[in-house]
């Protein structure tokens, strides 16, 4: 049995969802449940239909462009018996009864939803009766998985849209962007499927980001560890919180596109059964290099820090009392740097973090470094092979790319290097070249 998911460049017009029901009706048999995300853009220029939404819940007058959005798909699927006037009406009436943003864009899935089961005759199953939220907003695996599972065991096939659920209220909750990935994952967990398959607009999970390196290798075969790590770090061909679901039930992903059905893709695996040999892939010493810009480096410089016990600790309650999580802290014996997202960090955020710290920790020097990038080249076989580090800071040497931040992991699966913005992409293009043959 497998669970699909559809993204929204599979949903966005019309002769694409003629693609997706064509690869559902190929195994009617296995292709039980599926999840669709709302329509994505058409063309560059184009507005997803999420955007719009969120759009509307600002100025009502938006509303119209979305109405008209899925009346043109169901025009061009023909559905002459499909009338979603009495949707829309509903929906604006709860925006004008004072509905959250939340409810307001799940409604594209929905919509979404709704139109696809109408064209494939397929049962439609709202999200709200499946995932569940606390009370507090969050996601609620174990009433998730009971009240998913005992639902869909009445369903032979089902049409589900994703991003959304229900908190105990009855108020609608969604995921984060791209949250669809989570609850196809979800489902997958609830039915027991074999496989869940991810079905998006890209032949699979590549080596590196193919707007750095145009060429870049698909990966056949990526541990959920792998994922994890290239996902943090920026890989976005699927949500990084879309594992942990099919993970606790070792369910295999499949990454899939909707536009060219024949390509292998790529195939993310539980990472013991790759170990216990059940999965064979390609032997390259690095699976995959991600990477992000725009991070920030605190460094704390302090004579004998090594034995002022509670220091790293003070450091921390800091930031907490700030609202800033760290991404890496590497320490030497005498200073200590903490490396924090810059997305939403302002000078006057920075200047109060400067004087908390300076507070508490009484520091002989305290910079602030800006527009660093961080690179994370990760790899279960990088810890079988001699020389794997030395290879990437020749290559990034070779590159005139400044190494400004090294920091690896116990268990070797990856090493990561901070570099400045500048040289972000100088970087990833050398780092691939190294390593692409291997």
């Amino acid at each position: 049995m497998k669970v699909l998911k559809f993204g929204g460049t599979s949903m966005a017009n019309a002769e694409t969802i003629k693609k997706v029901a064509k690869i559902i009706n190929q195994d009617e048999k296995n292709n039980r449940f599926i999840v669709v995300s709302a329509p994505g853009k058409r063309e560059k220029s184009d507005t997803k239909v999420t955007d719009l939404l969120y759009a509307a819940y600002k100025d009502i007058h938006v509303f119209p462009a979305i109405e008209k959005r899925f009346n043109e798909l169901i025009a061009g699927l023909d559905l002459t018996l499909l009338n979603l006037s009495e949707e829309y009406n509903i929906i604006k009436a709860n925006i004008e009864g004072g509905a959250s943003a939340e409810y307001l864009a799940s409604r594209g899935e929905y919509l979404s939803a709704k139109i696809l089961a109408a064209y494939l005759g397929i049962e439609f199953i709202d999200a709200a009766e499946l995932i569940k939220f606390d009370a507090d907003g969050k996601f609620d695996a174990v009433q998730t998985q009971a009240a998913a599972s005992k639902r869909l065991k009445k369903s032979v096939r089902a049409i589900i849209p994703g991003f959304y659920g229900k908190d105990t209220s009855g108020e609608i909750k969604t995921f984060s962007r791209g949250g669809s990935d989570i609850s196809g994952a979800i489902i997958a967990r609830a039915v027991s499927a074999d496989i869940y398959e991810n079905w998006t607009d890209v032949d699979g999970f590549m080596v590196c980001d193919p707007r750095t390196v145009p060429n870049a290798e698909i990966i056949d075969v990526l541990t959920y560890k792998e994922l994890r790590e290239l996902s943090y770090m920026g890989a976005s061909v699927l949500h990084s919180e879309s594992i942990f679901p099919v993970r606790e039930a070792d369910i295999p992903i499949h990454i899939r596109n909707t536009f060219n059905p024949a390509a292998k893709g790529t195939l993310i695996v539980p990472t013991k059964k790759y170990f216990d040999g059940l999965y064979a892939r390609s032997s390259r010493t690095v699976t995959g290099i991600a990477g992000e810009k725009g991070f920030i480096a605190l460094t704390l410089e302090k004579s004998m820090m090594n034995v002022e016990v509670g220091f790293a600790k003070r450091v921390l309650e800091v930031l907490e009392k700030h609202g800033i999580s760290i991404e890496h802290m590497p320490t030497g014996i005498d200073t200590l740097t903490v490396i924090i997202d810059g997305e939403g960090i302002d000078k006057q955020l920075l200047f109060d973090v400067k004087k908390d710290l300076n507070s508490a920790c009484s520091p002989n020097r305290y910079t602030v470094e800006q527009n660093l990038s961080m690179i994370a080249v990760v790899g279960h076989n990088m810890s079988r092979k001699t020389g794997t580090a030395a290879r990437l800071f020749s290559a990034l040497s070779k590159a005139s790319v400044n190494i400004r931040m090294i920091d690896q992991g116990s268990s070797e699966l990856n090493i990561i290097v901070g570099v400045e913005d500048n040289d972000y992409e100088t970087a990833i293009r050398a780092l691939y070249e190294e390593f692409k043959n291997d």
